[in-house]
């Protein structure tokens, strides 16, 4: 973390008054934190009274409406601490934290917001072994498990479509149409691959058909779980911006996308991606354990599915927009989201290959 003076941040975000809007002193100690890609984040601390809050920037570009993600949080937290008073959740649940004005938006154009400090707990950035996967995956199952009774309709959707894979392939055909940079010919083979897999969009709107509605969190990395050294377990799940109604499925099948592979989702050793099946099976087994009798045997047997769909559909979308010229996700070298599309598409096919043994987990 980089520290640097209350004067400084203050300029940085372009909001004078932050600090003295939730409570600080000139004298705050102000820090970047975290990796996220998304929004802006920093820790303020008051040296004087040990207060630590979690200060974000949203990044309306990919969030509009702030006001319907800090409403969902307020709605997703009160419904955990009502089952944590309960004695039916373990977790410690992420709070937002209101200005002195007792406003849960800040700043001059109301795109800050603050989240709680969770002591205890740290982030993995990369599964390294089954523990780790099954801790992930029972902290995200048992975060699922208490939403269960949650109306997940009442959620905003603050990203329309964001799952829908007819969409995505629609915006990948739209982008193969205009090819606007002209890089299709370089790419044609791993185009007619997704493309040749779309009856796979017919069998997820079959799936999801016979299938309840939930609160999914939809961004079930292992480093959106804190895990505790000291107690062996994750403590909170974290990041919950993306959370909508929507089905588990696509949560478990994140969870695969992320940490099944040795490599990072942008490694150049392509040829060292894969499914790694202690993981694949760690995960399967944290997640049932975590969510327990709620799930149904119709969303039990859907997660197998939900890996291949959100391999794939990650993997459309990172095409899709290498041959709009990268206009969403950020590049770092030439070729980023073309590597990151064959990575996805190598671990769909290692499912495909795998899909009768990994099957067995369910």
């Amino acid at each position: 973390m980089t520290s640097m003076s209350a004067q400084s941040v203050a300029a940085l975000l372009g909001s004078e008054d932050l600090l003295t809007a939730y409570g600080f002193s000139a004298q705050a100690q102000v820090s970047r934190f975290g990796n996220g890609h998304i929004n802006r984040t920093f820790l303020f601390e008051e040296p004087a009274t040990a207060k630590k809050l979690i200060v974000q920037q949203i990044n309306t570009a990919i969030f509009p409406e702030p006001q319907a993600l800090v409403n969902n949080a307020s709605a997703i937290a009160a419904h955990l601490q009502f089952k944590q008073q309960a004695g039916v959740f373990n977790q410690q649940v992420l709070l937002q934290a209101a200005t002195v004005d007792g406003e849960l938006l800040a700043g001059a154009d109301r795109s800050f917001r603050a989240l709680c400090f969770i002591e205890g707990g740290r982030s993995i950035e990369v599964v390294e072994t089954p523990e780790q996967a099954y801790a992930a995956a029972l902290t995200f199952g048992e975060f699922a498990a208490a939403l269960a009774d949650f109306p997940a309709q009442q959620l905003h959707t603050v990203i329309p479509d964001f799952h829908n894979l007819r969409f995505r392939f629609s915006q990948l055909q739209q982008a193969i149409d205009a090819n606007p940079v002209g890089r299709l010919a370089s790419c044609q083979s791993l185009v007619d691959e997704c493309l040749a897999q779309q009856p796979l969009v017919v069998e997820l709107e079959r799936v999801c058909a016979g299938l309840p509605m939930r609160v999914c969190h939809n961004d079930t990395k292992i480093n959106n779980m804190l895990y505790s050294d000291e107690l062996g377990r994750g403590i909170a799940t974290i990041d919950l911006d993306t959370c909508m109604a929507g089905y588990w499925l696509f949560d478990f099948g994140d969870m695969v996308r992320t940490c099944c592979s040795p490599e990072p989702e942008d490694s150049l050793n392509t040829e060292l991606v894969r499914i790694r099946p202690e993981i694949f099976a760690a995960l399967a087994r944290g997640y049932l354990a975590g969510l327990g009798s709620i799930i149904t045997d119709a969303e039990r047997h859907s997660l197998l599915l939900g890996a291949k769909v959100m391999c794939l559909m990650i993997g459309v979308r990172f095409l899709t927009d290498h041959l709009n010229g990268d206009t969403y996700f950020a590049i770092h070298r030439p070729n980023h989201n073309l590597q990151r599309a064959e990575n996805q598409l190598r671990l769909f096919r290692d499912l495909l290959a795998q899909q009768q043994e990994l099957v067995a987990q369910f």
